[in-house]
């Protein structure tokens, strides 16, 4: 058993008869009233976000999660496999199981959370950031820098993003998966 104090993002909750991991929270403490934790959960089964306010000091039961490096291997018509970094087991998993999937490339390291009473696989967690190489983008228009201007690239996993003009076919950027933005170019 925890307490609202102990909340942070990324913590597995049981709510309702179900799990849920906090994908933000907030205290708040009004000047009228008592103090309550302001949260936004995420269903592991559904993947549906919603919103929750607990009273400030309420118990809440935390579910035992394990995270361990996995490496991804490919995707076929059976989903996406991944291998254990440590055992050299290889897991598959459903693309609703993966945020972000449209970002995955060859080899990726990733982390696979995994119910410890249960087995059952949570998530899977890409990086913040990775470096990938434009696969196809229009040449941009010289002269036309007046305002932030972007045009549509296509990366190496198949994703599109919006880029700066300055970028051409085969640069190497740093993509922030989780708004799908560029970040910088990569030398």
């Amino acid at each position: 058993m925890a307490s609202t104090s102990d909340i942070k993002n990324g913590l597995c909750i049981e709510y309702n008869g179900n799990l849920y991991f906090v994908t933000e929270f907030q205290h708040v403490k009004p000047g009228k009233g008592p103090a309550f934790v302001r949260t936004k959960l995420k269903n592991v089964k559904t993947g549906k976000v919603i919103d929750n306010t607990f009273p400030s000091g309420h118990k809440i039961t935390t579910a035992r999660v394990e995270k361990r490096s996995h490496q991804f291997l490919y995707k076929d018509s059976s989903g996406y496999h991944f291998m254990d970094a440590s055992s050299f087991d290889q897991i598959s998993l459903e693309e609703n199981q993966i945020d972000y999937s449209n970002f995955l490339m060859d080899g990726m390291e990733v982390e696979i959370s995994i119910h410890t009473e249960t087995g059952d696989i949570l998530s899977c967690e890409l990086p913040q950031n990775i470096e990938t190489k434009i696969t196809y983008t229009e040449p941009g228009v010289k002269g036309d820098t007046a305002t932030n201007a972007t045009k549509l690239a296509r990366i190496e996993t198949g994703a599109e993003i919006q880029v700066p003009l300055f970028i051409n076919e085969n640069d190497k950027i740093k993509v922030d998966i989780r708004q799908g933005k560029y970040v910088e170019r990569v030398k």
